[in-house]
């Protein structure tokens, strides 16, 4: 064969497998919002550790992580030194919006696959992070180490609370994924869960006598509703109260106070369902974000149920940035409008099918 063809033929086979490669490479990518939905094996992968190191270096010397942050992204050299030279600064170490959580859960998927302790000590001081982050009462804040103002609250919001019992839940009972916690661990972490159970059964808000739901957030010394920011003010939640539920209703062997707990909050959820109406959006390109957000009637409408009603009353509350109580979406400015989830389907499911299946099951 010509040596000039047989040459040509190896360029193609070269560049056709650095095609293939770097599709392959393509495809192995994994956006930050899916690194839990994985099959097992993919945990050890060569994408998989690759993001397994960045959380490595994201993590604080206390065991936790700052929020909002892409850990599946690549990391610059200059990045890596400045996250290293930033390891004790602490400060903004939290809980809201699934900070640590999701990394715990992940480092333990890869030390499952690899048996690599480096992803097992930080999963570790990720779980030690959240037990030194409880309050003696049993609430877990928001931000640990603790921060001034609304932050040290016992915080519901966003699940934070319920997303720490959660996972330390899994640990206590010797989930295979973190059956290396060992037993020093899984006795606090059960110590833990106990003592947040106690404040969820004390912080239920009563009315008239009759136990409803929970605030978002409560008070960390009296475990009284609580307001957060200027939109956030003390009422019964529609939609932290959903994690709540749910979290009561996985226990084996609930108590008489658990059970009166979740058949007081579906009860509540019944009354303050809201039917005939639908959130709309509305496109509107002579407005800042481009669209509104509307509630429209519809006689044909699954329920809703707003983020914040009114202790007392059972009125949906609106609230923008002027922290005054306003009735109706509409009459808050259009930011908030488009900027918060004042209204969803938060309840639906739990009603349809998690609390069915939870009555069945007793």
């Amino acid at each position: 064969m010509n040596p000039a063809r047989i040459l040509s033929n190896c360029l193609i086979l070269f560049c056709l497998s650095l095609v293939f490669s770097v599709a392959a490479q393509a495809q192995e990518a994994v956006p930050w919002k899916d690194v839990l939905s994985q099959s097992p094996t993919w945990y050890g992968s060569e994408e998989a550790l690759r993001i397994a190191e960045n959380i490595l270096l994201h993590q604080k010397q206390n065991g936790g992580w700052y929020k909002n942050i892409d850990m599946a992204a690549p990391i610059t050299d200059t990045e890596r030194s400045a996250l290293i030279a930033e390891k004790s600064e602490c400060m903004g170490t939290t809980l809201d919006n699934g900070a640590g959580f999701v990394q715990i859960d992940y480092l333990a998927r890869v030390y499952q696959q690899t048996g690599g302790d480096r992803w097992k000590e930080a999963a570790l001081a990720g779980i030690d992070y959240l037990l030194a982050a409880q309050y003696r009462n049993g609430g877990w804040p928001q931000y640990y180490p603790l921060r001034e103002g609304y932050y040290s609250r016992i915080t519901f919001n966003d699940n934070a609370m319920i997303a720490a019992m959660n996972l330390l839940r899994a640990v206590a009972k010797k989930d295979p994924l973190y059956a290396f916690a060992g037993n020093r661990r899984r006795k606090k972490a059960k110590q833990a869960i106990d003592k947040g159970l106690d404040v969820i059964l004390a912080s239920q808000i009563r009315v008239n006598g009759q136990l409803t739901a929970w605030c978002a957030q409560i008070d960390e010394e009296d475990l009284s509703p609580a307001q957060a920011r200027a939109y956030e003010l003390p009422s019964i939640s529609g939609s932290e109260s959903v994690g709540i539920v749910r979290y009561l209703m996985q226990l084996e062997r609930p108590n008489k106070a658990v059970i009166q707990a979740i058949e007081s909050a579906v009860r509540w959820f019944r009354e303050v369902q809201l039917e005939n109406i639908r959130l709309e959006r509305v496109e509107n390109a002579d407005l800042p974000r481009g669209y509104d957000r509307v509630v429209v009637p519809d006689p044909d409408a699954e329920p809703l149920w707003a983020r914040f009603y009114e202790i007392g009353t059972n009125r949906p509350i609106f609230v923008g940035r002027d922290s005054v109580v306003r009735y109706a979406l509409a009459e808050i400015e259009h930011e908030r409008r488009v900027g918060y989830s004042y209204l969803g389907a938060y309840a639906r499911e739990l009603l349809a099918t998690n609390y069915p299946q939870w009555k069945a099951g007793r």
